[in-house]
Parts: C-alpha cells; sequence; structure tokens
C-alpha cells in the first residue's frame, strides 16, 4: 500500500512523519487529455447542521448584485473539513447552534419522485 505523507505538530512541539493510506480508487476515467477523474470510497458524508437541521450556505456582496450569490459547500467527505467550518460559523455568529453530523445510511431518490424537493 502506498502512503501520502504529512507533517504533524505534536504537544512537545517537535515535527513527526505520519502516514496517510492511500484512497480506495472505486473507479477510474481518463480522457483524451490524460485527466484523470477517480471515484473514492468515503466512509461518510460529513454535513454542518444549526439548530439540528440541515442548512445551505450563501454569500453575496450587499452592494452590488453581481455577479449574485454564490453558494458554498456544507457536506464534506472530511470530518475535519465540516468542523472547521462548523467552527467558523459559531465565532462569526457567536452561537454554539453550529454542528457536524455524520451521514452514514439514507434514503435513495429518483429525480423524478413525487417526495423529493
Amino acid at each position: 500500500m502506498f502512503f501520502d505523507t504529512c507533517m504533524v505538530n505534536t504537544s512537545n512541539k517537535e515535527k513527526h512523519l505520519m502516514a496517510r493510506p492511500k484512497p480506495t480508487i472505486i473507479l477510474d476515467s481518463v480522457d483524451k487529455q490524460y485527466n484523470s477523474e477517480q471515484i473514492l470510497d468515503a466512509v461518510a458524508i460529513y454535513a454542518v447542521y444549526y439548530e439540528n437541521k440541515p442548512i445551505n450556505l450563501r454569500t453575496m456582496n450587499t452592494l452590488v448584485n453581481y455577479p449574485g450569490p454564490k453558494y458554498k459547500k456544507v457536506s464534506f467527505s472530511n470530518s475535519g473539513h465540516a468542523f472547521n467550518l462548523a467552527d467558523r460559523l459559531n465565532k462569526k455568529f457567536n452561537t454554539d447552534k453550529f454542528s457536524v453530523v455524520k451521514l452514514v445510511d439514507g434514503q435513495t431518490i429518483s429525480r423524478n419522485a413525487k417526495d423529493s424537493d
């Protein structure tokens, strides 16, 4: 198995090399320009919730309507990114109501289902 290496600070301020296992590739597609798109295995999806409810997050300029609102990600396959976003939002809005929810199972829906949003 191949490993990536990353530097990690420990409590005694020393830097150690830690190995991160390579992701498990489920599918791989290479186009004519040699660009590869890979489907990787994930343990779960981690989503940021507010008051135990799913949210969307958008930013926009309040002075001009150009280029319009930008929607940001609130779900990630890495828990660290979700915790960082929840911490940032809790600090920005001076609250503790943003949390991270681990999504493992879910209902599969079709695009044409009547109960889909």
